[in-house]
C-alpha cells in the first residue's frame, strides 16, 4: 500500500518541475529504485494510472531503474553486493554487522516534458 504515497509524492514532484518549466505535458517519469526499497513496478504503474487522470501527467509513461544493493561489513570492512536470497552477513568474515550503502533509494530521477 505504501506504493500509493510513493506516486502520490512522485506525481507532485513531476507537477512542479513541469509547472515550474511552463510545460503542457509530461511525457515520462524516469524513478531510481534500489533493491531493497520493496517498491512493485506495477503498483506504482497502477495507483500512476489512477491519480495522474485529468492532470498534464496522464497517460506519461513510468520507467524503473533498479539499484543493487551495496553493503559493507562494519567488523572488517568489506564491500560486497547483496545478491538474491543472500543473508545479511558478510561474504568474508561472516559477521552480521552489515551498513547498507545504496539500494534502499527511491528518487525521481528525470522527467520528459513538452
Amino acid at each position: 500500500m505504501h506504493e500509493l504515497a510513493v506516486t502520490q509524492q512522485a506525481l507532485e514532484i513531476a507537477l512542479r518541475h513541469a509547472h515550474a518549466a511552463h510545460a503542457t505535458r509530461i511525457v515520462a517519469i524516469h524513478l531510481v529504485v534500489g533493491q531493497l526499497s520493496s517498491i512493485v513496478d506495477d503498483s506504482v504503474q497502477f495507483y500512476w494510472d489512477a491519480i495522474a487522470h485529468d492532470t498534464i501527467a496522464q497517460g506519461a509513461r513510468l520507467t524503473f531503474t533498479r539499484r543493487p544493493a551495496q553493503l559493507r561489513c562494519t567488523a572488517c570492512g568489506a564491500s560486497f553486493t547483496l545478491a538474491e536470497q543472500q543473508e545479511f552477513r558478510c561474504p568474508v568474515c561472516t559477521a552480521p554487522d552489515i551498513y547498507v550503502n545504496s539500494g534502499d533509494e527511491l528518487y525521481v530521477d528525470s522527467i520528459e516534458i513538452e
